[in-house]
């Protein structure tokens, strides 16, 4: 499995693994422990460290300072990721000496990609730059939980660690409790302005890099808001575009042409949730209610969502492939325009745009922007505030520990710097140019520096920055501030947690049911008897397990 997030969107070469749509339901099923009633064996003092919330997460949180050092060209809006359409020039320099005292460090990550040799000039000048040696130890990321597992497993662990959260299964979490260093001592309130760019990184992705009441991860932060509806501007025309319900089955009717193997949507499931107000799925699929807690099935807008659904399905708007669940072909079937609109994740905006170029230069791709099935204003909720996290190992001394946060704050440099240069592209001349203010990497750059590794250290705030798109930069970050007013943050944001393994498979049947209330083969009154089922085989005593939480901690809001 690879990650759907980007922590940042200037090299998408090396990026096009992290496109953000699917990512938050991934790290979302991944979980975490929280209280004692899911800790398991091997957990130590998990189930004593205990909350996440409250008085104990303020005592830990790193004091929020933004740093600004170079303004974007399209400014954040409550929370959405700045914009830049051109590489600063000069970059500014925020790390002003090598942070490191010629430490080693073994750093373990995950790759997708062609693994660099080792001792390359690309990791020659990092450690020069950090004044530390790190060894990196780069794994196939699509087998990376094997790896993770059988690591954590040994008496011998990295000095550094990536562990994404969709890896953290089984016992991996307990074990992050058991042998990662609790950096809470380092970095929480002021202390974490001794790393201006580990400050400028958001409270909300500190928030969820708590794991058994400790500070323990630096993260990736997300953007705040990860999927859309693209459309096919170039095909639509500048005709007036769904803002409701009642406007996507008119859209539908208007442009599904069967004889001409043309059909309005493929699978929008995603993101008629958004417009129906849908929370997302496990542990954010709660809201409060008169006290009580009220899961999304029991919602009648769950039973709206799936009726309209049906609706698309019924006037035959979505693509045959896609009701046969090939969601492997959504994007081929929207490129090659068989499809006018999809849903997908933002994260993948900038491959689509820069893969159909040269084969179709009329190719315009947009994203729609949200509204409420009555065509008011939109609730949408906000994804996770990170998906990846770097630990440090417990054994390593206290002065080791401060030496690489120093160079964990070199990696979180923010767009327009010389660091975040270095970082995401090594050296100027050697492994990328800069041609028109847009950097491109040489070949050997390529080789030795488009393969991720040193950013898993840290990452700054998501940045949507394409030199080489600049028109995509301002629709992409200028959507993303259309739609941040409208965020909101569900009931347990940025809380770890993992629900007891005797509810694990609770949920199941309703990702069966609503696909097949959505293609016709069932009823939505069918929801009320799978309810029915869902409280008495333990759905009632899951709510009451996420009272308990609630009552004990408070909300993640």
């Amino acid at each position: 499995m690879t990650p759907n997030s980007s922590p940042s969107s200037t090299a998408p070469s090396r990026r096009s693994f992290l496109a953000s749509g699917a990512f938050a339901a991934v790290a979302v099923a991944g979980g975490a422990p929280l209280l004692a009633a899911c800790g398991g064996s091997g957990s130590g003092s998990a189930s004593k460290e205990g909350t996440t919330t409250g008085k104990a997460l303020k005592k830990v949180m790193p004091s929020y300072a933004p740093t600004n050092l170079v303004q974007p060209d399209v400014q954040s809006v409550n929370g959405s990721s700045p914009g830049f359409t051109k590489l600063p020039d000069p970059l500014v320099t925020s790390v002003k000496s090598a942070p490191g005292k010629g430490s080693s460090f073994r750093v373990m990550t995950p790759l997708w990609g062609t693994v660099p040799k080792k001792d390359n000039p690309y990791y020659t000048a990092v450690n020069k730059a950090v004044g530390a040696k790190l060894s990196f130890d780069p794994q196939d990321g699509n087998t990376y939980q094997d790896k993770i597992g059988a690591v954590l497993a040994g008496s011998e662990i990295p000095d550094v660690m990536t562990i994404p959260g969709w890896n953290m299964q089984g016992q991996i979490r307990n074990a992050i409790t058991a042998k990662f260093a609790d950096l809470g001592p380092y970095l929480a309130g002021d202390a974490v302005k001794k790393y201006p760019n580990l400050a400028n990184i958001p409270t909300g992705a500190w928030q969820y890099s708590v794991f058994g009441g400790k500070l323990r991860g630096l993260p990736m932060p997300n953007p705040v808001i990860g999927n859309a509806f693209f459309y096919r501007k170039d095909l639509v025309g500048s005709g007036a575009l769904p803002a409701s319900a009642d406007d996507l089955l008119a859209f539908g009717k208007e442009y599904t042409a069967p004889k001409s193997k043309v059909w309005a949507f493929d699978d929008l499931w995603t993101c008629i949730q958004k417009v129906y107000g849908l929370l997302p799925d496990a542990p954010h699929y709660w809201q409060l209610e008169n006290g009580k807690l009220v899961h999304k099935i029991e919602t009648q807008e769950y039973r709206e969502a799936l009726a309209f659904a049906r609706k698309l399905h019924d006037g035959g708007y979505i693509h045959p492939d896609a009701e046969a669940n090939k969601d492997a072909d959504s994007k081929i079937r929207f490129t090659s325009g068989h499809v006018l609109m999809y849903n997908d994740g933002t994260g993948g905006w900038k491959g689509m745009v820069t893969e159909q170029a040269a084969a179709n230069p009329k190719f315009d791709m947009q994203a729609l922007d949200f509204f409420a099935a009555d065509g008011g204003k939109p609730v949408l909720w906000q994804d996770d505030p990170a998906g990846i996290f770097t630990f440090l190992s417990k054994n390593l001394s206290e002065e080791k520990i401060e030496e690489f946060l120093g160079i964990a704050d070199f990696a979180a440099a923010p767009y327009g710097t010389e660091e975040f240069m270095l970082t995401n592209y090594g050296v100027k001349g050697t492994h990328y140019k800069v041609e028109g203010g847009v950097p491109t990497f040489t070949p050997q750059g390529i080789e030795e520096a488009q393969p991720a590794t040193l950013l898993y250290i840290a990452s700054p705030p998501h940045t949507i920055a394409f030199p080489d798109e600049p028109q995509l930069v301002q629709d992409y970050a200028g959507w993303m501030a259309r739609q941040a007013p409208h965020v909101r943050k569900p009931l347990f944001f940025g809380m770890q947690v993992v629900e007891p393994q005797r509810y694990a498979s609770l949920y199941t049947p309703f990702d069966d049911l609503q696909k097949d209330i959505r293609r016709g083969r069932k009823k939505v009154s069918d929801v009320d008897a799978a309810v029915t089922t869902w409280k008495n085989s333990g759905g009632d005593k899951l709510r009451d397990w996420y009272q308990d939480i609630l009552e004990k901690n408070g909300s993640g809001v």
